[in-house]
């Protein structure tokens, strides 16, 4: 494929014709900070064993989706404030996608799926290794209706688009570049913008929810706001609740 404006973007870019895992490979890789610098990126369109959110298994067919793993080492000093990692990379990934979908309705599930239409497109991952972390991110390019694993999946194919996978890229890359300079060089959400992009493309904010939390509980309400940290703020009723993990669901009117 032709990556052109990706290649200019990434200090470092290695495209395999196929991987396990993107995340881990470029971690594997990422011991070597000389030769993997901030903004690496390793990707494939055939990744046969790659991992979601709660240790879900993300497979699709070879040349079907595309797994892209970058490699972030300038960042904040305060490893605290990396929870809002994943959410700079879904402000970035919402507005690539967006950019070749005029007319959908595109936007950022709490705290890392992208939505077109209120279907999944695009899984976020993100892990801390060697002080750095490694953005996952997995996009239904060419998987085709039948092919999609569930109904509320969907891919620029079964949209009837054809993606163009460098301008996709390049635009990621170039979002979430700036996206992590400015709140590295701020070390602050708000005033970096990060907090403000986040909200306003956070389709969970104003719905009501249920969060499947890790103790096995499941939290109901509505997601009212962002918190300081990147965390969800859930109103059940009764009182506001953060929310540091867990698996959200948008609750559809009856």
């Amino acid at each position: 494929m032709d990556l052109t404006g990706t290649q200019a973007l990434a200090s470092r870019l290695l495209v395999l014709p196929e991987c396990g895992s993107t995340n881990a490979e470029l971690r594997r890789r990422a011991t070597d900070a000389e030769a993997w610098p901030h903004l690496s990126v390793l990707l494939t369109d055939s990744q046969s064993s790659g991992r979601g959110r709660l240790d879900r298994v993300w497979i699709a067919p070879p040349g079907a989706a595309l797994a892209v793993s970058v490699l972030l080492r300038a960042l904040p000093a305060d490893v605290g404030s990396w929870g809002w990692i994943p959410l700079a990379a879904g402000v970035a990934m919402t507005d690539a996608v967006a950019a070749q979908l005029p007319g959908h309705d595109v936007g950022l599930k709490w705290p890392n799926d992208v939505l077109v239409d209120g279907r999944k497109i695009c899984g976020i991952l993100a892990e801390v290794t060697h002080r750095a972390v490694i953005v996952g991110t997995g996009v239904n390019t060419a998987m085709t209706a039948q092919q999609l694993p569930v109904p509320t999946a969907t891919s620029f194919a079964a949209l009837g688009v054809a993606v163009d996978v460098d301008r996709l890229l390049s635009d990621y890359l170039s979002g979430l570049s700036a996206l992590v300079e400015a709140f590295t060089r701020e070390a602050d959400a708000a005033a970096s913008g990060l907090f403000a992009a986040a909200s306003a493309r956070c389709l969970t904010l104003g719905l009501d929810v249920n969060v499947s939390l890790p103790d096995g509980s499941v939290l109901a309400g509505r997601a009212v706001r962002l918190a300081a940290d990147g965390c969800l703020v859930v109103d059940d009723g009764h009182v506001e609740r953060e929310v540091s993990s867990g698996d959200v669901v948008h609750v559809r009117p009856a």
